[in-house]
């Protein structure tokens, strides 16, 4: 007796391609009914064999519907308005954009605009339509790199830049190194001088100016308070070393150093007599570098030491070590971790030891200090897994 074919174990492109062009077509045209996300991607797909005029004219006929609409979205339609607005970006990104580049950047400066109105409308507690436009802020830029030759193109952008810079502020931020130094200083350069003066404007114009290596920008769009913040003076510090201008690093590191009505909100509502602001790791390094910059690299090589021994953070310490000479590194290295060992404080001692790595040594101080380690810290099942191998009793001192 004949045995009967077997159905194919699995769904995939290679078996229903068995199945025929017409069968596919009527299973398609069942599936869709009911399901309107269905039926927009297939009328997509078809228009795309069509051609780009016609793909650009549904993509851009659903994006006006979209931007029309006034009813409200609740939680349980989200899911389905972001499939769909996937559904487009994709269309625009994948199949479309090789065919007509400037259609499908007109397109998705579209597709962006409907953030304003879908977000006014539709319930989104998770931040689920933000991420979906974030998730998308690298194809915008891929593709106005390709098109901002075109002025008109150009104009685009930068109009809605203009109109938006809130969001587009966040768009640049997820851009990665999508955006690119030509195309955000293209931008600057058309953006009107009403929209660089507005206030609304200085997020986005400020993040443009960073990509585009701007550094005089950047620090023009900096507030009194902001130049205040240890973290601010930290960067900005960075940025002109970077650039060679030491002097203005110095400036810029000591702006934080003094409470004044600038900086009030870094320095907790104290008056300008009160002293000293506490200061933050990143102004400390900062300033390490601009010491090292105006050469003053004993102070600074001092400085980075007595940072490690105050809080066993390891950047100073690997700054520390790789300005030593040779055999020197090693011996204050060796000295660093003795003095870990030593700290009080046994949960920074072991997080140093386990972070830099130093397992051997980290083993030992959980051997020498079993009462210590027996207590409960936060990271201890990740710490006991990564001696569980090598250093077995010492995972199980930890536990």
């Amino acid at each position: 007796m004949a045995q009967r074919p077997k159905a194919p174990a699995r769904l995939n492109a290679a078996n229903l391609t068995t199945l025929g062009a017409p069968r596919l077509a009527e299973l398609l045209t069942e599936a869709s009914t009911g399901d309107a996300n269905l039926k927009r991607r297939l009328r997509l797909e078809l228009a795309a064999e069509a051609g780009p005029d016609r793909l650009a004219a549904e993509i851009d006929k659903r994006i006006a519907a979209l931007a029309a609409a006034r009813v409200r979205v609740s939680w349980r339609k989200r899911g389905e308005l972001i499939r769909d607005l996937e559904t487009h970006r994709r269309m625009i990104v994948d199949r479309l954009a090789p065919a007509d580049s400037r259609a499908a950047f007109a397109s998705l400066l579209a597709w962006f605009d409907l953030f304003a109105g879908l977000s006014a409308r539709v319930k989104d507690p998770r931040g689920e339509l933000i991420f979906a436009f974030e998730d998308a802020a690298p194809d915008l830029w891929t593709l106005a790199a390709a098109a901002v030759e075109n002025p008109a193109a150009l104009d685009a952008l930068a109009e809605a830049v203009g109109l938006r810079p809130q969001d587009y502020a966040r768009w640049i931020g997820a851009a990665g190194d999508t955006l690119t130094p030509d195309v955000a200083r293209r931008v600057l350069d058309v953006l009107p001088a009403a929209v660089r003066s507005a206030r609304p404007a200085r997020g986005a114009i400020r993040r443009l100016a960073d990509r585009a290596g701007d550094l005089d920008l950047w620090l023009s769009l900096a507030t009194p308070e902001e130049k205040g913040s240890p973290d601010f003076a930290a960067g900005a510090a960075r940025r002109l070393l970077a650039d060679g201008r030491v002097a203005e690093a110095r400036a810029a590191v000591e702006a934080a150093l003094r409470p004044s009505p600038a900086n009030r909100r870094w320095t907790f509502g104290r008056s300008p007599a009160a002293g000293r602001p506490t200061l933050t790791p990143a102004w400390e390094l900062a300033s390490i570098d601009v010491l090292e910059a105006e050469g003053q690299r004993t102070e600074a090589q001092d400085l980075r030491w007595s940072m490690f021994e105050r809080d066993l953070s390891p950047q100073p310490l690997r700054d520390y070590l790789v300005r030593l000479p040779d055999f020197e590194d090693v011996e204050a290295l060796d000295r660093a971790f003795a003095h870990a060992a030593a700290a009080d404080d046994f949960g920074a001692a072991l997080g140093f030891l386990m972070d830099w790595p130093a397992h051997r040594e980290a083993a030992a101080l959980i051997l020498e200090r079993r009462r210590e380690a027996q207590r409960t810290w936060p990271r201890k099942a990740e710490w006991a897994a990564h001696l569980l191998q090598r250093y077995p009793e010492a995972a199980e001192a930890l536990g």
